[in-house]
């Protein structure tokens, strides 16, 4: 189901494109865009790992140094079926985790030191599985899709803006003034519509990673109790590393409360994610809390 939705919003995310570029930029200005857009995000997504890395100050940790780290990441990436991933400690009181990299052959797993002391093996294991389940699902490649068709529109409306201030929109008469009001709504409103359908893809890749992590481990309950005591230590202890960029790659918001509207979110809210953990350890008929 998770895959489904998030299939429709790809769709729709390229039917808004494919909308956009037709009314202010025509086919030509919508390839324009699409390709300036795909070369942009290529090297994001092709340099993932390093960038999520570098902005998180995430260092590597051997075996000897992280003993107990690196056999819970090998047990979930063997339960998972997935290459062992690059294993790296975040320094920072903050209880976070995230994965990286282009393709499970290309992956790293980076936790903080506050997630290492707050969690006890079991819900780790929830947290890890969790992460795997993102490299498993390929999420960076789908974000990354999302994020290029996101970033087209966005690049159409920008240069619809300047077309708009140098004359570019219609005339004088009563077409023109047509075009002008079409032109302003779609300025404004295009990027708006594709930030809102991107941060929904991400939404339901955090759903998918959940439903992933649970079924692996057989333990949603693990990692439904993980979640809960990440919601309240991030709380107390917000990260100082790290930036906007990055947070949606965390398994929970890192850098603040997510006090915003739903829609705006990179996340879903923690209550309704461990809600839907509840249901799959208890069933169908779970009446929740």
């Amino acid at each position: 189901m998770n895959l489904v939705k998030t299939t429709f919003l790809l769709v729709l995310l390229t039917v808004v494109l494919v909308l956009v570029g037709g009314a202010l930029g025509g086919t030509t200005g919508a390839l324009i865009a699409l390709v300036f857009s795909v070369i942009m995000n290529m090297g994001t997504y092709w340099f993932s790992d390093r960038v999520a890395l570098a902005a998180a100050r995430a260092r590597p940790v051997s075996d000897d140094e992280m003993p107990q780290l690196h056999r819970i990441v090998s047990e979930v990436a063997q339960m998972s079926g997935v290459p062992t991933p690059k294993v790296y400690i975040i320094p920072t009181d903050a209880p976070n985790a995230f994965a990286t990299g282009r393709n499970p052959n290309h992956s790293a797993v980076a936790v903080t030191s506050g997630i290492m002391r707050i969690l006890d093996e079991r819900e780790l294991k929830g947290v890890l599985a969790h992460e795997l389940g993102h490299v498993r699902n390929r999420d960076i490649l789908i974000g990354s899709i999302a994020a290029t068709i996101a970033g087209a529109i966005t690049f159409m409306a920008s240069m619809a803006q300047w077309a708009l201030i140098f004359g570019g929109f219609g005339g004088r008469n009563r077409e023109g003034s047509g075009n002008l009001l079409v032109a302003l709504a779609l300025i404004i409103l295009a990027p708006i519509a594709a930030a809102v359908i991107q941060l929904a893809v991400s939404r339901q890749r955090e759903y998918a990673a959940d439903y992933t992590g649970a079924k692996v481990t057989g333990d949603p309950l693990a990692l439904a109790s993980a979640l809960q005591k990440l919601e309240r230590g991030v709380q107390l202890s917000p990260q100082t590393v790290g930036n906007l960029q990055t947070a949606h790659l965390y398994i929970v918001n890192p850098l603040r409360r997510q006090t915003f509207a739903g829609l705006f979110s990179t996340h879903p809210p923690i209550h309704d994610r461990v809600e839907r953990l509840r249901r799959m350890a208890y069933g169908p008929n779970y009446q929740g809390e």
